[in-house]
Protein backbone atom coordinates (compact mmCIF):
# COMPACT_ATOMS: atom_id res chain seq x y z
CA UNK A 1 0.00 0.00 0.00
CA UNK A 2 1.27 2.88 -1.47
CA UNK A 3 0.89 6.48 -2.61
CA UNK A 4 3.61 8.48 -4.41
CA UNK A 5 4.24 12.38 -2.79
CA UNK A 6 3.16 14.86 -4.88
CA UNK A 7 1.40 17.69 -5.41
CA UNK A 8 -2.77 16.82 -6.56
CA UNK A 9 -5.74 17.78 -7.58
CA UNK A 10 -9.01 16.74 -6.10
CA UNK A 11 -11.55 16.40 -8.14
CA UNK A 12 -14.12 19.81 -7.32
CA UNK A 13 -10.62 21.77 -9.00
CA UNK A 14 -11.73 24.60 -11.38
CA UNK A 15 -8.77 24.83 -14.16
CA UNK A 16 -10.35 28.12 -15.12
CA UNK A 17 -9.47 29.45 -11.08
CA UNK A 18 -6.81 29.92 -9.15
CA UNK A 19 -3.78 27.41 -9.67
CA UNK A 20 -4.17 26.11 -6.01
CA UNK A 21 -7.89 25.95 -5.87
CA UNK A 22 -8.17 22.37 -4.53
CA UNK A 23 -4.85 21.69 -4.52
CA UNK A 24 -2.97 19.22 -2.06
CA UNK A 25 0.58 18.18 -1.03
CA UNK A 26 0.44 14.33 -0.48
CA UNK A 27 3.04 13.72 2.61
CA UNK A 28 2.43 10.13 2.82
CA UNK A 29 0.43 7.35 4.83
CA UNK A 30 -0.07 6.96 8.15
CA UNK A 31 -1.46 4.03 10.63
CA UNK A 32 -3.57 4.01 13.72
CA UNK A 33 -1.22 2.12 15.90
CA UNK A 34 -4.28 0.44 18.28
CA UNK A 35 -6.02 -0.98 15.21
CA UNK A 36 -4.93 -4.33 13.51
CA UNK A 37 -3.92 -4.81 10.05
CA UNK A 38 -2.33 -1.80 8.34
CA UNK A 39 -4.92 -2.08 4.88
CA UNK A 40 -8.19 -1.08 7.71
CA UNK A 41 -6.01 1.69 9.10
CA UNK A 42 -4.18 3.10 6.37
CA UNK A 43 -4.84 7.31 6.20
CA UNK A 44 -3.22 9.50 3.18
CA UNK A 45 -1.96 12.53 5.56
CA UNK A 46 -2.50 15.65 3.29
CA UNK A 47 -1.87 19.44 3.28
CA UNK A 48 -3.88 21.94 1.02
CA UNK A 49 -2.34 24.44 -0.84
CA UNK A 50 -4.67 26.90 -0.37
CA UNK A 51 -6.82 28.76 2.64
CA UNK A 52 -8.79 26.03 3.57
CA UNK A 53 -10.92 25.69 6.60
CA UNK A 54 -8.03 23.08 8.02
CA UNK A 55 -5.05 25.59 7.16
CA UNK A 56 -7.52 28.61 8.78
CA UNK A 57 -7.38 26.20 12.14
CA UNK A 58 -3.73 25.98 12.68
CA UNK A 59 -1.91 24.65 9.43
CA UNK A 60 -3.36 21.00 10.42
CA UNK A 61 -2.75 18.03 7.61
CA UNK A 62 -5.68 16.90 6.50
CA UNK A 63 -6.27 12.91 6.98
CA UNK A 64 -8.65 10.30 4.66
CA UNK A 65 -8.84 6.73 4.65
CA UNK A 66 -6.40 5.58 2.04
CA UNK A 67 -9.48 3.85 0.12
CA UNK A 68 -11.44 6.44 -0.55
CA UNK A 69 -8.18 8.72 -1.42
CA UNK A 70 -8.11 6.18 -4.36
CA UNK A 71 -11.64 5.69 -5.18
CA UNK A 72 -13.51 6.72 -8.29
CA UNK A 73 -15.77 9.64 -7.71
CA UNK A 74 -19.13 10.10 -10.35
CA UNK A 75 -20.60 13.64 -11.05
CA UNK A 76 -22.77 14.98 -13.68
CA UNK A 77 -23.00 11.45 -15.12
CA UNK A 78 -18.87 11.74 -15.08
CA UNK A 79 -16.47 8.99 -13.24
CA UNK A 80 -13.19 10.13 -12.40
CA UNK A 81 -10.20 9.75 -9.84
CA UNK A 82 -11.22 11.52 -6.53
CA UNK A 83 -7.58 13.03 -6.52
CA UNK A 84 -5.50 13.43 -9.34
CA UNK A 85 -1.61 13.46 -9.63
CA UNK A 86 -0.15 16.53 -10.41
CA UNK A 87 2.86 15.89 -13.39
CA UNK A 88 3.17 19.20 -15.02
CA UNK A 89 6.57 20.82 -13.81
CA UNK A 90 5.12 24.50 -14.65
CA UNK A 91 2.00 23.85 -12.04
CA UNK A 92 4.48 22.17 -9.53
CA UNK A 93 6.77 24.86 -9.70
CA UNK A 94 4.14 27.19 -8.68
CA UNK A 95 2.67 25.22 -6.29
CA UNK A 96 5.96 24.53 -4.60
CA UNK A 97 6.17 28.51 -4.34
CA UNK A 98 2.51 29.09 -2.92
CA UNK A 99 3.70 26.07 -0.58
CA UNK A 100 6.73 28.14 0.86
CA UNK A 101 4.74 31.15 1.63
CA UNK A 102 2.16 29.16 3.62
CA UNK A 103 4.03 26.65 5.26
Amino acid sequence: MEIEKGFYYHYKHDPSGEINNYAYEIMGIGHHTEIDGLDESAMVMYRPIYESSVYKAGKHWDLRPFAMFMEEVTKDDRTFARFQKITDPEIIKKLEEIRGQMY
